[in-house]
This record gives C-alpha cells, structure tokens and sequence, in this order.
C-alpha cells in the first residue's frame, strides 16, 4: 500500500470542521403556510442549528462531521440518512435505544412569524455526555463549532461541550462560537455566565446584535463597544451578524463593515447557521477576513430564500459565481 494511497485515505477519515448538538424532524403543514390545528397532511424536514452549518460547509466542498445522538427509531435514521446524502460525517454519532429523537412542529400564517413547538425533553441528543466525544475527532480537526443551543439542552451537553473545546485548546484546533441564546430553553440569568464562559474561549464569535447585548447586560451598548468588550476576552474575531444590514468583523488590527446581500425573504431558519458556515468556510481556504465576511453574507442571505432549513445553501460552484458578480461596500 503506497504513501499517496495511505494520505488519501487518512484525509478521507479526517474532517476539516466538527460540530455537535441536537438535530430534530420538523414536522409542519404541507405547502409551508397553514395551522397545524386544521391540516390533514404534515410535511417532514430535519433541523438543527449545528448540522446545518455541517451541511453548508459540505455543499462548500468541506470536509464535516457532526457529533450528536439520535434514537433508535425511523426519525433518528432519517437524520442520520438525509446528512449523509448531504456528505456530512456522522460517524461519531451514537444511536440511542433508550431514549427517543427530538421532534419540533411548525406552523405559520402570510401574517405571522412561524410558530415552533418542540418535544425534545430528555431526548437521545439532549443526553449527549462528554464520554461521548473522542479526542481524536477533534484534534484532526481545523475547527470546532459549538453553539449556545448544546449548552441549554442538559447538563451532560454542557459537560460535552466544554470536553470538546478542551480537546481543542490542547491540539491547537480552532474554536468557534455562536450564542444561539434561545430563551424558551433557558432564561438570560441561566444563559449569561454558561455562555461567557465557553466564549472566553473562542477565537471566532458570531452573535447577534441585540444578543450580545443580552450577554453583556448592556441594552445600549454600540457596536464598536461590543467589539471592545469581547475583544478583551482575547477572542481572535468578532463578527457581529446584522441581518439584511450585512456584518461588522473586527480584530485587534481593523473594524470591516461589510452590507448585506438584498433577497426575497421567505423564511429566516437557517440564516445565522448559514452565515457562520460562509465565514468559515472562508477561514478553512485561508481567506481575509474581508472576503470570509463576504461568503458568509452571501450563504447567509440565500438560507432565507427557502423554507425548510438548509434548502437554500449553495454548492461551491454557485457561491463563486455570486462572489465574482457581487460587489459588497466596505466601510471602514
């Protein structure tokens, strides 16, 4: 058996990226709109913040895994057979005869915002425990993404989470970090010192305006003072997403202000999980931070053109041909 033979296959068992946290079915009514209450007929998706930037980052042509655990049951093995279509790796994920996969419906109406409801207590991810994640899958990894989702589920999760960023810091892996504060699972007074922990140690950090001024305590805190403040964490990037208005990316060296992508908004699930894979798929090419900044505008836009999850996520080929007839301005 050849050296280049040997290489290849290693590479083959290696991912660039690695994530982990709970992916659910979705279940909602048929044709997108309609209350569940007076549908006949559900439409079955999968969703879950972390596998969907797995799924990005493979449409991008990247090496992913996803760490999770889904139950022995028909919906954990349509997650785990629609992310492989998807080329994500799941080979880390363990399937759970004792406890079930999480469900979440969703209905909406032309006039509301979609509605969520999910039934994921004490389900197979949600006992996810730090025995689950092996050293290995993270120390050949590039990059770790961990979102604020995983921490709220249980305490096992959390005790996961910070074994893997552990694993991380000791190989040199990177880490990167999206709040993701949903406050139907925890309250701010919970989330807030869980939280700042794992984000004093990330080198990328991705929230949401209004979220990292929940996580600082501080509602009228600029931009440029969130910048500040994470910062002094030692944090490498701060990349604050800001919806259609695009994103601020600061350093020690500079602030880039990059706009938005303008699209017909259809749904946004799916836009912060997409916005972070752009970014990092930048990162994994060893982009500026300028162009990583621009990618993850773009993929994070097209997430919102598409109901379901992940639908609206390029290939590589079309996020280049966007990024070589788009031209984004920068302030500085």
């Amino acid at each position: 058996m050849d050296e280049a033979f040997l290489q290849k296959k290693l590479a083959k068992c290696m991912s660039e990226f690695v994530t982990l946290g709970e992916t659910m079915v979705l279940l909602m009514a048929p044709d997108q709109f309609g209350r569940i209450k007076s549908s006949q007929t559900l439409q079955k998706q999968i969703g879950g913040a972390e596998s969907n930037v797995a799924v990005a980052l493979s449409r991008l042509g990247h090496n992913a895994k996803w760490i999770s655990r889904v139950g022995k049951d028909p919906f954990g093995q349509e997650i785990l057979y629609r992310l492989r279509a998807e080329g994500v790796n799941t080979k880390d994920v363990i399937v759970d005869s004792e406890h079930r996969t999480g469900l979440m419906f969703k209905e909406r109406t032309i006039l509301n915002e979609p509605s969520v409801f999910y039934y994921r207590q004490n389900s197979a991810a949600s006992n996810l425990k730090k025995e689950d994640i092996k050293e290995e899958t993270i120390r050949s990894a590039r990059i770790l993404h961990i979102t604020g989702i995983t921490l709220a589920l249980s305490e096992s999760c959390r005790e996961a989470v910070f074994e893997a960023v552990k694993f991380a810091k000791k190989h040199g892996v990177k880490v990167s970090v999206d709040p993701n504060l949903r406050l139907k699972l925890w309250t701010i007074e919970e989330a807030r010192p869980v939280l700042m922990e794992l984000i004093k140690q990330a080198d990328y950090f991705f929230p949401g305006l209004e979220e990292a001024r929940l996580l600082l305590n501080q509602p009228d805190f600029t931009t440029h003072e969130i910048i500040q403040h994470f910062l002094e964490f030692g944090i490498e990037q701060v990349i604050i997403k800001l919806g259609q208005g695009g994103c601020v990316m600061s350093n020690r060296e500079k602030v880039i202000h990059v706009e938005g992508m303008k699209v017909v908004e259809v749904d946004s699930v799916g836009a912060g999980a997409g916005f972070c894979a752009g970014y990092i798929s930048g990162f994994l090419k060893d982009l500026s931070p300028l162009e990583c900044a621009k990618r993850a505008n773009i993929v994070g836009a097209l997430a919102v053109t598409d109901y379901s999850d992940y639908g609206g996520y390029p290939t590589a080929d079309e996020l280049e041909a966007i990024i070589n007839r788009t031209a984004s301005t920068i302030t500085r």
